[in-house]
């Protein structure tokens, strides 16, 4: 039976959320931002993100993914690209989580290809323990050093995205 350890609260991920759209809405007024939520981890934490950014911008979505249960495999499959132009564009990749860094080196890649004016990374929770890309996370709400986490869009083989906190899991 897997045992899940609280880590960050719902309390706490509102407050952090608020504070990091705040800055957003600060750093890109006058700029024309879109936000690119990465699949599917950081669709509940893009949701609650687009509502405290107070600048008007868009919102597109790409797919990507190299885990298999706990273990990144090293390969990255893109399942869904940006629809909108983002060629021009100030955009800012919103990510669940940046683990190992190797998939969001690859949509970084990817997306510079596409000939943005800038591209940005904020992520809900950034973790260092298995870093093994140098990125520049340039919002992050929590950094944490380990820990199997889910919850709040985070998931353990497609499950357990929907619990409302971020928790460590213990299989």
């Amino acid at each position: 039976m897997p045992e899940f350890i609280p880590m960050i609260s719902e309390d706490e991920i509102k407050e952090k959320t608020r504070e990091v759209g705040a800055k957003i809405t600060e750093d890109y007024n006058g700029l024309d931002l879109v936000l690119v939520g990465v699949l599917k981890g950081s669709f509940i934490f893009l949701a609650d993100l687009t509502r405290q950014i107070k600048i008007d911008h868009d919102i597109d979505l790409v797919g990507a993914s190299s885990y298999d249960g706990t273990a990144t495999t090293g390969q990255i499959v893109f399942t869904k690209q940006p629809d909108l132009e983002l060629e021009g564009r100030d955009v800012l990749l919103v990510e669940d989580i940046v683990d190992t860094g190797l998939t969001l080196s690859k949509i970084v890649e990817f997306v510079q290809l596409l000939n943005p004016r800038s591209v940005k990374i904020c992520t809900l929770i950034d973790k260092r323990e298995r870093r093994e890309v140098e990125l520049s996370v340039d919002y992050s709400c929590f950094t944490l050093e380990k820990g199997f986490i889910v919850g709040y869009g985070l998931d353990y083989n497609e499950r357990y995205r929907n619990l409302p906190a971020i928790y460590d899991l213990k299989l």
